[in-house]
């Protein structure tokens, strides 16, 4: 086995080297411990709660999933649908909740409730109606609320009196669930909100009847029955959603806001700070409102309106509450993504990306000059002190810093007590044992941001090598950071035989809001325009690329992205690989899509320009189609369809379809390796290079 191979078969089986990192931190706040979620090893894909003692630094697990099961994890087609609208693919406790002094967790194991307690350790199962789904303990620690056969129910942590708040008056609706939008779109995965003396909720309800029902069948077994899937394509209706107040004795309040102009709910707020808060957007993504609840009455107060001519964007954290009250929200403002505490702005000019914490000051993260750096600030100062990428928790005087970068592989985690250092929590992730051999460069008029890798070993000047474009490069996504872990995959690549350009364009996040709205009605000609001049100008600075044999490969808006380079410029591209691409934008979703193009009875036009259907006719480069055939985001409808107008036209191409396959890629060890050789194999002969 080469070891190019070894390196593909080890990338699947950590899960491209995340497996063994600590994650989704909460933090007693008294400053005594931690808790997270942490793989035994990285390549163990099991993941378990653990707790540790902020004075000593032990760590303990709180339960071992495959005891506490006694078997095989089985999920409910619910929590598949779920994972798959986070990208989880790890197993185990893979998402837990704590009351407000982070003593008391919930977590679901095959759709079964547990909890543990981290002062004692102990960990037992309750009682409750399956497949459970999002337990979440209330913050005085005393119930536990879930979602049941789409019931929002409650049980007390002693396992006694387990009961439904809410039950749906019918099919296709549901208490406490984050409808697909929302989850895929809105960041938003959760349904429901406890209050802060933990006897009451808001909770979302949710009526799927007028939307359209698609059908995702598996060719590979004629037998069974499709999935249906209510999808909400672009100018389609989308699932209604309301919200009451409900008490744990089930006595239920309305909440009123306007959901027919405002039929959106972005987000739900719900502390010590005030009364709940929601952030309500209207269809066309050109207005939010945040709105105050009063949980008495369920009338709602308008405390801010942001407006844009093209679109808000959603900021992960916001709206929320100070402790002493004061409105926390971020608006774009004079070029800026800017974080506002009631009438001041507190974040300069930084261009913030998400809020992690709200208390006396403001836990953020924000990028400054350099959009390939995110870093956390908090009370005016930041607190990551290296070059890379940040993210952070903090409770009670203890912040948990996670950092990737250039310099290291996997995320350091240190535990800071009010700014020192005292601590760190153990990475278990696999060395993937490469040190990406890349360049970040600022290119062209437009000052691009590109990650140009060569081969292990080239020697600049020695060979013209063909070049191999690996972007995303639409909005909301970001390749080119300053974290190492960003670039194995396409080390790899390189040290096949290409020099591989990632450049990020137009729309991207951390450059703020006139760059990410560039591309409004116009992806298509913006991000491939984009593309080519990164292209370009990164050769203009002497790199040793061959013009002549440029490929492009990428996945999701990538793989549209990568066709619509072979389609329309032919000129620059010889060859593409486009995975799961969205080629007619009127099967996708309505958040995203109408976002960028508008309502297509409104503007029809913007559909025909951005989409590949109708340049079939032009395809005359070597086009590889890959989808998979249980994709429920970009349904294989896209690939079909493409496909179908290449076959019409005369046009030669290949289409690959992947039997079982999400929207995720493949992560088996031998699929998984043998899906990037042959893309590697079909590359070079699409090329003429060995």
């Amino acid at each position: 086995m080469t070891s190019e191979n070894s390196f593909l078969r080890l990338q699947a089986r950590t899960q491209r080297f995340t497996l063994g990192s600590p994650r989704e931190f909460r933090i007693a706040p008294d400053g005594t411990h931690l808790l997270f979620l942490r793989s035994g090893s990285g390549e163990d894909r099991v993941h378990a709660l653990w707790q540790q003692d902020l004075a000593t630094g032990q760590e303990t697990r709180l339960g071992d999933p495959v005891a506490l099961l006694g078997g095989a994890e089985e999920l409910s087609p619910e929590e598949l649908a779920r994972r798959e609208r986070t990208r989880e693919q790890g197993g185990g406790v893979v998402g837990y909740a704590t009351d407000s002094a982070a003593r008391v967790a919930a977590f679901a194991l095959s759709g079964r409730l547990f909890t543990a307690d981290a002062l004692t350790g102990d960990t037992r199962e309750l009682p409750a109606a399956t497949p459970v789904a999002d337990p979440r303990p209330n913050p005085t620690g005393t119930h536990v609320a879930y979602v049941a056969d789409n019931a929002l129910r409650v049980v007390a942590v002693d396992g006694t009196d387990d009961r439904a708040l809410a039950t749906p008056e019918g099919e296709d609706r549901a208490w406490g669930l984050a409808e697909f939008v929302a989850a895929e779109e809105m960041n938003r995965t959760r349904g429901y909100w406890w209050s802060p003396d933990g006897t009451r909720l808001l909770v979302a309800h949710t009526d799927k009847r007028e939307v359209q029902r698609w059908y995702i069948a598996d060719p590979a077994n004629p037998g069974s029955e499709p999935a249906v899937v209510a999808y909400p394509a672009a100018g389609t209706p989308n699932v209604r959603v309301s919200l009451a107040v409900i008490s744990l004795d089930g006595t239920r309040v309305e909440v009123d806001w306007d959901g027919v102009d405002l039929p959106y709910l972005v987000t739900a707020h719900w502390s010590a700070g005030g009364r709940p808060l929601i952030a309500v957007q209207s269809r066309d993504q050109r207005t939010v409102e945040i709105r105050a609840v009063d949980p008495d009455t369920g009338a709602t107060e308008v405390l801010h309106t942001e407006t844009d001519e093209h679109w808000i964007e959603i900021t992960t954290g916001v709206p929320a509450w100070t402790p002493a009250g004061e409105l926390v929200r971020v608006t774009a403002s004079d070029g800026a993504n800017r974080l506002v505490v009631g009438d001041t702005v507190v974040s300069g000019d930084l261009q913030v990306r998400s809020v992690l914490d709200v208390a006396d000051d403001v836990l953020f993260t924000a990028s400054a000059e350099d959009p390939t750096q995110v870093h956390v600030y908090a009370g005016g100062r930041r607190l990551s002190t290296v070059d890379g990428v940040h993210g952070a928790a903090r409770a009670g005087g203890v912040t948990v810093l996670t950092s990737w970068s250039l310099e290291w592989s996997g995320p350091r985690v240190q535990v800071l007590r009010d700014g020192a250092a005292v601590g760190e929590v153990a990475c278990l992730s696999v060395d993937p044992g490469v040190v990406p051999n890349v360049q970040l460069l600022t290119v062209g008029e437009r000052d691009l941001r590109v990650a140009l890798l060569y081969p292990t070993g080239h020697v600049p000047g020695s060979r013209k090598l063909p070049v191999l474009m690996d972007p995303y490069g639409g909005p909301h996504a970001q390749r080119v950071l300053s974290t190492r872990n960003a670039y194995l995959n396409p080390q790899w690549l390189a040290d096949q035989g290409f020099a591989v350009v990632v450049a990020d364009g137009r729309g991207t996040p951390g450059r703020g809001p006139a760059w990410e709205r560039e591309l409004a009605f116009e992806p298509a000609d913006i991000t491939l325009t984009d593309q080519v001049d990164a292209l370009h100008a990164v050769a203009a600075t002497g790199a040793d690329l061959d013009l002549t044999k440029v490929a492009i490969r990428g996945w999701s808006y990538g793989g549209y992205l990568s066709a619509l380079a072979v389609l329309r410029a032919p000129d620059t591209f010889h060859a593409a690989i486009a995975g799961a691409p969205v080629t007619d934008w009127s099967l996708y979703d309505t958040h995203y899509t109408e976002r960028y193009l508008g309502h297509p009875t409104q503007n029809p036009d913007a559909y025909t320009r951005n989409s590949l259907i109708d340049d079939a006719p032009k395809l005359t480069r070597p086009l590889l189609i890959i989808h998979g055939l249980a994709d429920d985001n970009v349904v294989v409808a896209h690939s079909i369809r493409l496909s179908s107008a290449l076959v019409a036209a005369g046009r030669p191409h290949t289409l690959l379809p992947l039997p079982g396959v999400t929207h995720m890629t493949p992560q088996e060890d031998d699929v998984a390796e043998n899906f990037l050789l042959l893309q590697v194999r079909w590359l070079k002969s699409a090329l003429g290079v060995e």
